[in-house]
């Protein structure tokens, strides 16, 4: 169990059985009287986010929250299978709980699920990803510009900004956090 001095930003809990994060965090010591937790939660399930004011008696309950690496192997409908590495059983995640991991998710990918009391709820993918360039248009002479980018699309559909001098059909090293281009992969 947590007590209300344990509350910082990041800790995980459980509030009417549904697993939340704490995103904001304020101690408030008024002239008189017991001091306060001022506190911004997100429901880490459906993203929904509240404030919430605890005294300094309240006590919770620690989120049943791990995290368990999986294998990412199709896409369904608007879900997304994956299996675990250990004992081949698979969960499937909607697109709002995937978000924008979809734009990186490629065959056989290994990534983090998060599991609330052995339900999936969410994914971390790995910092960096390999990405085949499938559409890109062509550098035009002239465009010599020092930093000059172009759009090209990536194998999962996305599109992202990278130098000019990369062409269709090469391997390139995308940072997941960022959406950002990092390197040309040779091979």
């Amino acid at each position: 169990m947590y007590t209300a001095s344990d509350l910082r930003k990041g800790l995980r809990l459980k509030i009417d059985n549904d697993p939340y994060v704490i995103i904001e965090f304020n101690f408030v010591k008024p002239g008189k009287g017991q001091a306060l937790y001022r506190t911004k939660l997100k429901n880490m399930i459906n993203g929904n986010q509240f404030e919430r004011t605890f005294r300094s008696v309240d006590n919770f309950e620690p989120a049943d929250l791990r995290e368990k690496k999986m294998q990412y192997l199709y896409k369904e409908g608007d879900k997304y299978c994956f299996m675990d590495n250990e004992n081949y059983e698979q969960v499937f995640l909607t697109e709002e709980q995937v978000g924008d991991a979809q734009n990186f998710l490629i065959d056989n990918l290994d990534v983090e699920i998060l599991l609330f009391e052995d339900r999936p709820i969410g994914l971390t993918l790995p910092n960096f990803v390999e990405l085949v360039v499938t559409e890109a248009d062509p550098w035009a002479k002239g465009d010599t510009v020092s930093g000059a980018t172009k759009p090209v699309k990536v194998q999962t559909g996305y599109t992202i900004q990278v130098p000019t001098f990369v062409s269709e059909g090469e391997k390139i090293r995308v940072d997941t956090r960022t959406s950002e281009y990092l390197t040309r992969v040779k091979g």
